[in-house]
């Protein structure tokens, strides 16, 4: 082809010496110059055409070549002049030939090429489509930055050229391509300093106005002060919002850098991470904010920066504690808790750590002083806590740093003073030496040692000391030096291991009764305190982990009678909350233990780990929870768990684990779960068990995504959970009241109302007749024993023997041995559904007495068969009657049962009132007497498993065995559980279903009235109290002395021994205690106080009195700011006015001028109000909606835009506005939304789409509105992209709509520019080619102006002439500015 070429151009460029040799005096007539023009034309279209399609790019190709070879003017004029012609004669294709003129061959050197070509783009541009032209521009720009600033002065006519030429691609009226692809362009391949070289100048205005132009998108699409927004972190912390996470190597914004954002987003966010890092609990969401996994093993350098930050914060923060011992003790727990976690997974490097620790203590003077005053032990004892248990298994090298580190921190001429040797906490200064220690014995098979500083000469000689003692002391520190200096000492190490678990483990040589009959104990009961497990290294924890799972193990395998030490349960759930070492923990009790012991059939110890985790562990991770939960499952369907005892405790543990879920992370759980179809939480037997399921299943999505019909939202988010349901109803079938389901999220409601599953309704009568009917076959004096327990224990036999056992009461009978036999006989696990059935035919024979007498005697009966028989568990019959009835009367019914057995009897009460008076303090990892105090209590008030009291009453001193049985049972060992504690789950339900019966009901009052002092004892009390309000929201309303008798009893039951503040605010608490006939309207300082709380927590950057530092590991809360949220929105919830009363008086504290709120602190106020409107129910939030309903109809939005204005930043940015006094009502509203909505979960987000379609539209007409609209709703397609894909295509079509509906309504559009470049970036960054259909129907019917600029957005361009014509007037007019 090459060749063929040369022979068509070969005669038009070959001209006479005369010529060639005086270029500059002569030329070709033009009449010449055409002939040969024409001729080269006709001899390339032979050949062009004789090539196949492939072909013909390899042809532009090699002509293009051709063309840059030739060095003549003359030749290259022709050349050029041939390009044109074919291109104008449409011979040639503009687009392949514009982009192979710049190629490689093009280089600024070569004027005359580099002119001409940038000529004939100019020329045939407007013949290209968009992408044609983006793809031009990208080449020019790269041009553009080979060309050396030294050169711009001589080559002034090349860069003229290119400049013009750019500048026709970006002018608006030409309109060649969006302006957001060519300002995407620009910032990609252009770097800042190339904006600044001196040859730029030519340019740099119109290029500084076209990339200002973007601004406006910018601030569209960004978040307000986003930089400054913090999260709440929890304990599972469900699955993060995009808007949270970080680039991992940079700490940045996951942004592009196509649009010019405020130098903030472009920053590292050091700020939010460190943040998260600081509170405890946190670990899961820094993973989800660095997008990152445990397992990777990628090192990550901007966490390890993170740790070191959060060492030296650590370090001022115990600067200014007055008390530091046990605040201070705690925060560096947490400090090494971080670091050792990270560095285990190899997320972050130990050397890289300590080598940045030395750097900057080395660079800043200040800092060092800081440490060596207050920080150095602790920073030491941080490294010993990977030191000690890695020292062995990495080389020497990793751990050099250290040493420098020492020498730097403890600069002292003078040996420093011993401590008290008593205190174990005194063993955090011995840390250095310890590390000095393990690096020595490490350096010895290298014949290296390390000389240790004078000022840790004392520590040295004292742990000398310690090391050469042949017996170790518990009661003062030596056993916690040892260990942290031995770890790599094996013998010294194991001796110091084996003293601990020993100390509590205990011998046969010694028991001591446990509560019930045949039940002893080792007898050791003071467990290891926290004070000492607290000193221990990681590695020293772990190891007694091990050393104590593996002994009950081996134990269980030798099926010893007696039961485990007090002491050692204790110490064991002590050690299970070191959330560092869960590998160890948790995750080895579940996933190890439970299953080995259930295999040896210990069930002692069995029923012995199922307290431990129901009564000692107050945060299991929604995993483990499922894990557990399927073990007990499988458990209560085997044989072998069908003794009484074990049964109750398997039930009981169940209840606790499935009501613990906390609302958000279920989800995420589950869903795994399911897909993974390897285990199952739902229940096979027990129907209570799964009733409670549904309730925790609707209670997390209603509280997680808002359960409202016309969103749509919660039943996509709903969805879920539906193949829970079928396995629910598949395993146990039954009903619900109306009342109930009517409180149900609307997507679980429409499963149990077109369930495939029919449950038909309990036919009372005919349930009444058949226990009549085998009451008499039972009573015959045919029916012999053996008869009766072959009958009653028959598999097909109708559940009715509880009933008839009341029967027999009722009837002033005595029952018989035989009772007991077959009550034996049936077991526990069939004996639950003669409890469910006996309750159902409780209600029906309460619902038929007339009163008086025989009301009584049914009572009586009934108290006699929990109290005095013990025929019947309290706790499992009043959960059946709260759960089991389905009618509206019923449930009153059996509401009245209830309140007789609660509170009628002392029985009860009496043992509630000994709980309260005899546990003081609830701090139990504080105490070392709980044993003596369970005991007490269990002696005063035994607990009867085995049908005692039947037994009893049925023996005589004639016949004192007349059951035939032993008289005394062999009891389960019982270390914490007892009918008080038992009880309170039950106590929730039972709670929550009063909340669902009407109004006239006083159940709930009297309830609170004589057991609400029962949550003293509650584990979750203040989310118990925030579930309930939240849930049972919409029923509360108006029952404002309901919410304030609910919240003054559980708060008023938790208060004692916390400081003022604690929970709720002191305000409040005295309106508390106001006569409900007196009346409170909070005021707004009474708001602002409330948020004050919030924003002065961490979660705002600071610390309050009221919030102090607490251990977290044993508190319902993760952290400080999960409390104060929570107990914020309790006070919230709980005061005596309309919901949306309550939440536009939260807004008003930053809407409104407040003098409260210093402007500076601002944005954190903005953050917190956010994080309380997210976390309240819908109609909390809803006047936020109503406040920009408002707003859009402000003249400030509706006015008319002066022609030749300004893009209004100032009202549609809140950007630093509050620090200049030039807020406006319309940017704090537009700040406050967008740090709502960036606060929402996506469920809540999704009712935004509906709010704007539905509300919103109808009053936009003007361009100011519409703008507004944008800049609100602008920021959030991201998140719709990857978390709700229909509303983010709903939103986008409904912006269309209202931008159509402007047009209309509006004589012109100012910013056409503006409202085009968010709509392309709209296209680009996330809806693609969706919803083109839509969009082209309304681009045809907008205004001229707006059609222009959008005519690319459906790729489906304006006319090619009309672009012809418009492109080359702008050509022209820049050509001659030229």
């Amino acid at each position: 082809v090459e060749s063929q070429l040369e022979a068509v151009f070969g005669k038009a460029l070959n001209t006479d010496i005369i010529v060639e040799v005086f270029t500059g005096f002569v030329s070709l007539a033009n009449l010449d110059h055409t002939k040969r023009l024409k001729t080269c034309i006709k001899d390339f279209r032979t050949l062009y055409n004789s090539q196949s399609t492939e072909e013909h790019v390899t042809s532009i190709t090699l002509l293009i070549k051709f063309i840059h070879k030739q060095q003549h003017p003359r030749r290259i004029s022709f050349m050029f002049d041939f390009l044109e012609t074919c291109i104008q004669d449409g011979f040639l294709l503009p687009r392949p030939v514009l982009d192979q003129l710049q190629g490689a061959e093009l280089v600024h050197t070569n004027r005359l090429h580099w002119c001409r070509t940038y000529e004939v783009i100019r020329k045939f541009v407007h013949m290209v489509d968009y992408k044609g032209c983006r793809n031009l521009l990208h080449s020019m720009v790269l041009k553009m930055t080979q060309i050396p600033q030294s050169v711009w002065i001589e080559e002034k006519q090349q860069v003229d050229a290119i400049c013009s030429t750019i500048q026709l691609l970006l002018d608006p009226e030409a309109c060649l391509l969006p302006g957001y692809l060519a300002v995407n362009e620009i910032r990609q391949n252009m770097q800042d300093d190339l904006l600044d070289a001196p040859w730029f100048q030519p340019l740099l205005g119109k290029l500084t106005e076209f990339i200002d132009r973007f601004r406006a998108t910018a601030t569209m699409v960004s978040t307000t002060a986003r930089w400054m927004l913090l999260p709440v972190v929890d304990h599972a912390f469900y699955q993060l919002p995009s808007t949270w996470k970080l680039e991992a190597d940079t700490l940045r914004f996951q942004l592009k850098k196509q649009l010019p954002y405020r130098p903030e987003m472009y920053q590292r966010q050091h700020r939010l991470l460190n943040y998260i890092l600081d509170q405890t609990y946190s670990r899961d969401m820094v993973l989800q904010v660095l997008g990152m996994q445990k397992h990777q093993k990628q090192r990550c350098e901007a966490l390890e920066m993170g740790l070191v930050d959060l060492m030296f914060s650590t370090v001022k923060k115990c600067s200014t504690f007055e008390d530091k011992s046990n605040i201070q003790h705690l925060m560096w727990q947490h400090v090494a808790c971080q670091v050792i976690y990270f560095v285990l997974y190899q997320l972050a490097s130990f050397p890289h750590i300590v080598e940045d620790l030395h750097t900057k203590l080395a660079a800043s003077e200040e800092l060092r002083d800081q440490c060596i005053q207050g920080g150095r032990d602790y920073i030491m004892w941080v490294l010993l806590q990977f030191i000690s248990g890695s020292i062995q298994k990495n080389p020497l090298s990793d751990f050099l740093s250290v040493i420098k580190l020492v020498n730097l921190l403890y600069p002292e001429k003078q040996p420093l003073e011993l401590p008290e040797m008593k205190s174990h906490s005194c063993t955090i200064s011995f840390a250095a030496v310890c590390n000095l220690v393990h690096l020595n014995r490490k350096a010895q098979d290298r014949n290296q040692q390390w000389n240790i500083p004078v000022a840790l000469h004392n520590q040295h000689e004292c742990i000398k000391q310690c090391l050469k003692t042949t017996s170790i002391n518990l009661k003062d520190s030596q056993v916690a030096l040892i260990s942290n200096a031995c770890s790599s000492n094996t013998e010294m190490f194991n001796m110091a291991v084996s003293v601990l678990v020993e100390s509590v483990f205990g011998d046969t040589s010694s028991t001591s009764p446990m509560p019930g009959n045949n039940c002893v104990a080792f007898n050791k009961t003071v467990p290891c305190s926290m004070d000492l497990l607290d000193t221990l290294t990681v590695h020293t924890k772990m190891s007694m982990l091990h050393s104590i799972s593996t002994k009950i193990q081996k134990f269980a395998q030798a099926k010893s009678s007696v039961g485990l030490a007090p002491a050692l349960v204790e110490t064991y759930s002590r050690l299970l909350i070191y959330y560092e070492i869960e590998t160890l923990g948790i995750k080895i009790l579940v996933s190890q233990v439970v299953p080995k012991v259930y295999e040896y059939r210990a069930w002692g110890i069995l029923n012995t780990l199922l307290e431990l985790m129901s009564y000692r562990m107050h945060h299991i991770q929604p995993n483990y929870r499922i894990q557990l939960l399927t073990h007990l499952h499988t458990l209560a369907n085997s044989p072998h768990a069908n003794q009484r005892q074990l049964h109750l405790r398997l039930e009981s543990t169940a209840l606790k684990l499935i009501m613990g879920f906390d609302n958000f992370g279920i989800k995420p759980q589950l869903v795994r779960m399911f897909n993974e179809q390897k285990q199952s939480i739902v229940s096979q037997k027990s129907e209570e068990l799964n009733r409670v399921l549904v309730l925790t299943l609707a209670r997390s999505i209603h509280i997680t995504v808002f359960p409202f019909k016309f969103s749509g939202a919660e039943s996509i988010s709903g969805s879920w959970c539906t193949d829970i349901l079928k396995a629910v109803m598949s395993a146990t079938p039954h009903r619900w009241p109306q009342q109930t389901l009517a409180c149900f999220p609307q997507s679980i409601q429409d499963f149990f109302n077109h369930s495939n599953v029919t449950v038909e309704p309990l036919n009372k009568k005919q349930l009444k007749t058949n226990v009549e009917q085998e009451y008499i076959n039972s009573s015959g004096s045919s029916l012999t024993e053996a008869d009766a327990l072959n009958h009653f224990s028959q598999p097909g036999t109708p559940p009715y023997y509880l009933c008839l056992l009341w029967k027999v009461l009722f009837e002033e009978k005595k029952l018989s041995s035989t009772s007991y036999k077959v009550l034996e006989r049936i077991g526990a696990s069939q004996l639950s559904q003669h409890v469910r059935k006996f309750s159902d035919f409780l209600v029906y024979e309460f619902s038929v007495l007339e009163g008086g007498s025989d009301v009584k005697i049914c009572a009586n009966v009934l108290q006699d068969m929990v109290w005095k028989y013990n025929i019947v568990f309290l706790d499992r019959l009043i959960l059946c009657l709260a759960l089991r009835s389905s009618e509206a009367n019923d449930v009153q019914v059996a509401f009245f049962i209830i309140q007789y057995l609660l509170i009628k009897p002392d029985d009860f009460l009496n043992r509630v009132r000994s709980f309260d008076h005899d546990v003081e303090n609830l701090d139990h990892w504080m105490q070392d007497d709980w044993h003596a105090k369970h005991m007490a209590y269990h002696q005063k008030f035994p607990e009867h498993y085995f049908f005692e009291g039947l037994v009893a009453h049925c023996s005589s001193p004639e016949q004192p065995n007349a059951t035939g049985e032993k008289p005394q049972p062999t009891y389960l060992p019982t270390y914490f559980c007892n009918i008080t504690l038992r009880f309170l789950p039950v106590l929730d339900i039972v709670i929550h279903r009063c909340l669902e019966l009407p109004p006239s009901s006083k159940s709930l009052e009297t309830l609170l009235e004589h057991l609400g002092l029962l949550y003293k004892f509650h584990d979750q009390p203040v989310t118990y109290l925030f579930n309930t309000l939240h849930y049972y929201e919409s029923k509360l309303r108006g029952r404002h002395l309901l919410k304030k008798k609910l919240v003054s009893t559980i708060i008023g039951a938790i208060t004692k021994n916390k400081p003022p503040g604690w929970i709720l605010s002191e305000t409040f608490m005295d309106y508390l205690q106001q006569p409900n006939d007196q009346q409170w309207q909070p005021d707004s300082v009474y708001y602002c106080q409330l948020i004050q709380r919030l924003a002065t927590s961490p979660v705002g950057g600071k610390m309050t009195s009221s919030f102090s530092s607490r251990d977290w590991r044993f508190n319902e809360f993760p952290n400080a700011s999960s409390h104060a949220l929570h107990v914020t929105c309790v006070e919230a919830l709980a005061l005596p006015l309309p919901g949306e009363q309550v939440g536009q008086a939260l807004m008003d504290v930053v809407l409104k001028t407040q003098s409260f709120v210093e402007r500076e602190q601002s944005l954190p106020w903005l953050n917190a109000v956010a994080l309380v409107l997210t976390a309240l129910p819908e109609i909390y939030w809803k006047p936020l909606h109503q406040n920009i309903l408002k707003m859009l109809q402000c003249p400030t939005l509706t006015a008319d835009i002066e022609p030749g204005s300004s893009y209004p930043y100032h009202i549609l940015s809140y950007s630093n506005q509050q620090l200049s006094f030039t807020d406006m009502p319309c940017t704090r509203l537009l700040a406050l939304t967008h740090v709502v909505w960036h606060h929402m979960s996506i469920g809540q987000l999704s009712l935004v789409s509906q709010f704007l379609k539905e509300e919103a539209k109808p009053l936009i007409e003007t361009e100011l509105q519409l703008l507004y609209i944008f800049h609100l709703i602008g920021p959030y397609f991201p998140r719709f992209q990857l978390e709700r894909t229909r509303c983010m295509m709903d939103v986008a079509q409904l912006l269309y709509n209202i931008l159509l509906r402007v047009s209309k309504h509006s004589s012109e559009i100012h910013f056409a520019d503006e409202i085009a470049d968010f709509l392309y970036h709209v296209k680009y960054m996330h809806i693609g080619v969706a919803i083109n259909d839509r969009v082209e129907e309304v681009v045809v019917q907008l205004q001229p102006k707006l059609r222009k600029r959008l005519q690319f957005i459906t790729q489906a361009p304006a006319s090619s002439a009309a672009r012809q014509q418009s492109a080359q007037v702008h050509s022209n007019t820049t050509t001659e500015k030229m």
